[in-house]
């Protein structure tokens, strides 16, 4: 059960435009920013950075950004964030078929070797201790432009602030991602964790 509940979108009026871009990204306005609605200045402030870092006119791809943020709430332990990632890199033009492979994302055919790569590198990122090497610098250059990696890094980092403030808010999972978590997540032993009643 949350340690705090979120509030009805209506409450604060002024965030319309500003739930209107998560509606879009995932297809529902997400508890954690009804939860942060308290404070209306953290969630325009939020919404300015995810427009930065999840931006259309990005290098990479949004489907697999958003891999990429699934891939760092891994590290991070934030089941909620990791379903809610999945859910939006499928908005985002990921196929159910290549999801359903990402436990097999080193050796599926469905990843191409610049996306093996970038989601090491979310993992390492996203993890305490950072796991990022002059090693995986090196394979990451491979593959990925500096102007790409700041994009993949400003992924990690974005989620980085989602998996503290949900984790820390025990934020209640909303039914799409949970579904998602269930048929994706569940057979490495994700069950939804605090995020389920």
């Amino acid at each position: 059960m949350a340690h705090m509940q979120p509030l009805d979108a209506s409450v604060t009026p002024e965030l319309k435009e500003d739930f209107a871009i998560f509606e879009e990204i995932l297809g529902f306005i997400p508890n954690s920013l009804l939860t942060m609605q308290r404070k209306p200045e953290m969630v325009k402030g939020f919404g300015v950075l995810t427009r930065a870092v999840m931006s259309k006119y990005g290098e990479v791809d949004l489907g697999l950004m958003r891999l990429i943020a699934h891939f760092a709430s891994r590290a991070a332990g934030c089941q909620y964030c990791e379903a809610h990632s999945l859910i939006a890199a499928e908005i985002h033009g990921i196929s159910q078929q290549k999801l359903d492979k990402i436990w097999e994302y080193q050796s599926s055919d469905l990843y191409s070797d610049a996306e093996r790569v970038a989601l090491d590198y979310a993992l390492a990122a996203g993890s305490v201790p950072n796991g990022v090497t002059s090693e995986l610098m090196v394979r990451m250059r491979e593959h990925w432009s500096e102007n790409q990696i700041c994009e993949i890094l400003g992924a990690v980092c974005l989620y980085g602030f989602l998996n503290r403030w949900n984790d820390s808010m025990a934020t209640d999972l909303e039914d799409a991602p949970k579904a998602m978590g269930e048929r994706v997540l569940a057979q490495k032993g994700w069950d939804g964790g605090k995020h389920v009643s």
